[in-house]
């Protein structure tokens, strides 16, 4: 990467192994912007299988693919909160008018040339600045959660999460003015964000960093026992005793 400006991560979507070959190598020729290709998928179910977990600047997206084409995923990715610039990378020019009412950034035809691509890139630079979308820079994303809510998709920051708590069959995400749903097990999620978050109760996973004191308390279920108070959490979240330490330990670091 050249220091001379940001850096775009980008995905690629082509269920042909050498059409994403040759985009790898193109990609590695740009400048201005340069890109860093962070993803390939083969498919739409593995692209988003990766979007679910790690958001990128640019996807280049063919449309022909095995089981939901190009254009589904278009619309899917519509859906996020802060959806990536989308590039259609095609043999099949007839799909254009399609493309464009899906908000895409560019539409390049196979083979590409890296003139049009790097061209395509900068469309996708200012797209992304026009949408008040960060950068990355130092080639580390901002992690974030899909959460699914009602009928849209939301990528919520990480840093916005005060604490998980298991329900049921489900995961309530707690942020200072939310409770959102999340699928899935807390010992996926302490396993991914273990260095951000700690265990304290076998339904709860707390963001370290706000974590404040510990409070004697009365649980009908469990009888006498702790809690601890989160900044910006009114309620106070139980202590299983084989956390306490771990808690305590955590607290005088702070």
């Amino acid at each position: 990467m050249s220091a001379a400006g940001p850096l775009l991560r980008v995905l690629v979507a082509d269920d042909e192994a050498l059409a994403r070959a040759r985009l790898l190598t193109l990609l590695g020729d740009c400048r201005a912007p340069a890109a860093q290709v962070v993803a390939q998928a083969a498919n739409a179910v593995q692209a988003m299988e990766y979007l679910q977990h790690q958001s990128v600047d640019v996807v280049l997206l063919d449309i022909h693919m095995p089981g939901s084409d190009g254009l589904a995923l278009a619309r899917t990715l519509q859906t996020l909160s802060a959806p990536p610039a989308v590039v259609f990378v095609t043999a099949h020019a007839e799909h254009a008018l399609q493309a464009f009412e899906l908000d895409a950034t560019d539409y390049l035809t196979k083979p590409v040339r890296l003139e049009r691509l790097q061209a395509a890139l900068q469309k996708a630079q200012r797209t992304l600045q026009l949408r008040g979308v960060a950068l990355a820079t130092a080639g580390v994303p901002e992690e974030t959660l899909l959460i699914q809510d009602r009928n849209r998709t939301e990528r919520l920051p990480l840093a916005d999460v005060l604490y998980f708590k298991a329900e049921l069959k489900y995961i309530t995400v707690r942020t200072a003015t939310r409770h959102l749903i999340l699928d899935g097990s807390l010992g996926e999620l302490e396993d991914k964000y273990g260095e951000r978050f700690l265990r304290i109760h076998r339904n709860a996973l707390v963001a370290k960093s706000i974590a404040r004191a510990l409070h004697k308390h009365h649980d009908p279920e469990e009888g006498e026992g702790w809690a601890l108070r989160l900044d910006g959490v009114d309620e106070l979240l139980l202590v299983s005793r084989r956390q306490l330490a771990a808690v305590r330990e955590l607290l005088a670091r702070q």
